[in-house]
């Protein structure tokens, strides 16, 4: 568990830093519009937003490894330290100066996820099975999330603001590290069968998962800072793949004290109001709504 955990905090780091520079760049390439298909072929061509992706393929394969050694509802929170490190890089880079605000928003977010760790750590199963029963029951609730958010986009693409983006990618993230520790659990099985043991529909799936919502997050960077997005992930991402993790892989053991649930409950509480109020009071969300004001004046 405790090896899980290390992977999933260097693959915070990778995550971090990919994040910003594909936020930068995608800023630089739209200027805040909305992203389209021939602003995507040019991030294609755009080293900064390059190196990024490639950032974030190692923190990825590294959150893989953590989610096949450790449990979802440990793993998945830890996260949130990519939002300090994200935060921190981006207001260099930006010349961004943090207000009292949003130091305060990110303390909330990180404490409220190494709360939720820390007591997570003692109350989950470290050796859960999947039933395919439970597998098949994760991809049809996705298909239905799929539906929604795609509907959505199709429907009221040009009235969607970055929330809209951060939320959806936040969910099908989620179900994306499920599906991914579903699907390693069953190439390392020790009936030696590998790749067979897996089912075709959770790759489609996954693949259908981790492609919008890897759209949903490239447009979010168009309208949004890095950290805001990051912030968003780091949050909704964990709660969604906890949910399910306890709900339907029945992660928990049976005797968790009610104190310890109730406390489980405060940290993510607690760090979903942080990110209300970083989307709030963040230096470059107060930068937009002036200049919004300022234009509809004139």
């Amino acid at each position: 568990m405790w090896l899980a955990v290390a992977c999933a905090v260097a693959g915070a780091f990778f995550l971090a830093f990919g994040a910003q520079r594909q936020g930068s760049a995608v800023q630089n390439n739209t200027g805040g519009l909305a992203l389209g298909g021939s602003g995507f072929l040019r991030l294609l061509r755009n080293p900064r937003w390059v190196l990024g992706l490639i950032l974030l393929g190692i923190g990825m394969v590294l959150n893989v490894v953590a989610l096949t050694l450790g449990t979802l509802t440990v793993v998945q929170p830890i996260g949130a330290i990519a939002l300090v490190i994200t935060t921190i890089v981006n207001s260099r880079d930006q010349g961004i100066r943090l207000n009292r605000a949003t130091v305060v928003s990110i303390s909330a977010c990180v404490a409220g996820s190494a709360l939720f760790v820390l007591m997570a750590v003692n109350v989950v199963r470290e050796n859960t099975t999947v039933t395919s029963t439970q597998e098949l029951t994760v991809v049809l609730l996705l298909a239905s999330v799929v539906i929604v958010f795609g509907g959505a986009l199709v429907i009221f693409k040009k009235r969607l603001k970055a929330f809209f983006f951060i939320l959806g990618s936040g969910v099908l993230f989620g179900f994306v590290a499920v599906l991914a520790r579903i699907i390693s659990k069953q190439i390392f099985d020790p009936n030696g069968l590998f790749f067979l043991n897996v089912q075709w529909y959770s790759v489609i799936a996954i693949a259908v998962a981790g492609g919008l919502g890897s759209w949903f997050v490239q447009s979010a960077y168009a309208s949004g800072p890095p950290d805001l997005v990051i912030a968003g992930l780091t949050v909704i991402d964990p709660i969604v793949g906890i949910s399910i993790g306890i709900v339907i892989l029945s992660e928990l053991r049976d005797n968790v004290p009610p104190v310890v649930a109730i406390a489980m409950g405060g940290a993510a509480i607690l760090a979903i109001v942080g990110v209300i109020a970083l989307s709030r009071h963040h230096p470059d969300v107060l930068k937009r709504r002036k200049a919004a004001k300022k234009q509809q004046r004139q």
